[in-house]
C-alpha cells in the first residue's frame, strides 16, 4: 500500500514508546510517506529509566527503517513558534514542503479540578493543544496550496465532543481544535486541502495510563477500580489501542477519503460524549 508515495508527513508528539504519535508515524510510513517524527527534547521515562526524547525519536526512526519505511527525527516544541518556523522551513528547503500534517502533540496541563487550575496551566494548555497546531498549519499550508494537495489531521479527543470532570483546560482546547479544523476545511477545500479531526476515546497510551494513575491517587481507589469506572460507559467495555487511531488517520489522508473534510471521527469504542 503506497497511497502516500513521494509525500512528506510531519507527525508531532511522536516519541512515546506507547503513543498515538508513534503508531501514526509507523502507519504513514507503511503507506509510503517519508515521515518526520517530532517531539520535545529532554528526558522522558521509558521502561522505568530516564531516556531522552531524542533517543526515543531515534528508536521510532529505526523501527520504521527496519520495517522498510523512510523517516527522520526532528526535535520540536510545538509551543515554540520560532522553532516551528525553523523546522518547517528546513523541510521546505529540502523537500519543497510538508504534504501531510498530523497535529498529535498534546498537554494535560490544568488537568485538575477547575478551581485548582492556574492561569499559567491554562496558558500552557493553550500553547500546546491549540496555538501549536494553528502555527504548524500556517507554516505548511502555503506549500499545500501551491501543490494543490494537502492533508491535515488534528488529534482531538472525545473531550472535543463532550466533557469529563477534572480536564477543564484540555477539554476547552480540544473543543476549540474542532472549530479550527472546520475552519481550515471550509477555507482551503478548493485548494485541494482536507482537514479533519480524529477524536480518540480511552486509548491505551502512556498518557492515558498516567491519567488513570492520577485519578487513582486523587480518589484513593485502586487502578483497577478507576479503569472499571471509566470504561463502564464504553460500548466495547475496554480501551482502544494507538494502532486503532493510526488506522483512522491513515484512512483520512488516503485517496479513499478524497471527499471527506471537516469531520470529527470518534475512535472511542462507542464511548458517550458526556454533557
Amino acid at each position: 500500500m503506497h497511497d502516500l508515495a513521494g509525500k512528506v508527513a510531519l507527525v508531532t508528539g511522536a516519541s512515546a514508546p506507547r503513543g498515538i504519535g508513534r503508531a501514526v508515524a509507523e502507519r504513514l510510513a507503511r503507506s509510503g510517506a517519508h515521515v518526520v517524527v517530532s517531539d520535545l527534547g529532554g528526558e522522558g521515562v521509558e521502561d522505568g529509566g530516564s531516556v531522552s526524547r531524542e533517543t526515543r525519536l531515534a528508536n521510532v526512526v529505526d523501527a520504521i527503517a527496519a520495517a522498510g519505511g523512510s523517516a527522520e527525527p526532528a526535535t520540536l516544541d510545538v509551543s515554540d513558534l520560532a522553532a516551528i518556523e525553523t523546522v518547517v522551513g528546513a523541510l521546505t528547503s529540502r523537500f519543497g514542503g510538508v504534504d501531510v500534517l498530523v497535529n498529535n502533540a498534546g498537554s494535560l496541563a490544568g488537568a485538575c479540578a477547575f478551581l485548582e487550575a492556574t492561569p499559567a496551566q491554562w496558558q500552557a494548555s493553550f500553547a500546546v493543544n491549540l496555538l501549536g497546531p494553528v502555527a504548524l498549519a500556517r507554516a505548511v499550508i502555503p506549500h499545500m496550496q501551491a501543490a494543490g494537495w494537502g492533508r491535515i489531521v488534528n488529534i482531538g479527543s472525545t473531550g472535543s465532543l463532550g466533557a469529563e470532570p477534572g480536564f477543564g483546560a484540555y477539554t476547552a482546547m480540544k473543543h476549540a481544535l474542532v472549530g479550527f479544523s472546520k475552519t481550515l476545511a471550509a477555507e482551503f477545500g478548493r485548494d485541494g486541502i482536507r482537514c479533519n479531526t480524529v477524536c480518540p476515546g480511552f486509548i491505551d497510551t502512556d498518557m492515558h495510563a498516567a491519567a488513570n494513575a492520577r485519578l487513582a491517587r486523587e480518589t484513593g481507589a485502586s487502578l483497577e477500580a478507576v479503569k472499571a469506572a471509566r470504561y463502564r460507559a464504553v460500548a466495547t467495555g475496554d480501551a482502544g489501542t494507538p494502532e486503532d487511531v493510526a488506522e483512522a488517520v491513515a484512512f483520512l489522508v488516503s485517496p479513499a477519503a478524497q471527499y471527506i473534510t471537516g469531520v470529527n471521527l470518534p475512535v472511542s469504542g462507542g464511548v458517550p460524549f458526556g454533557i
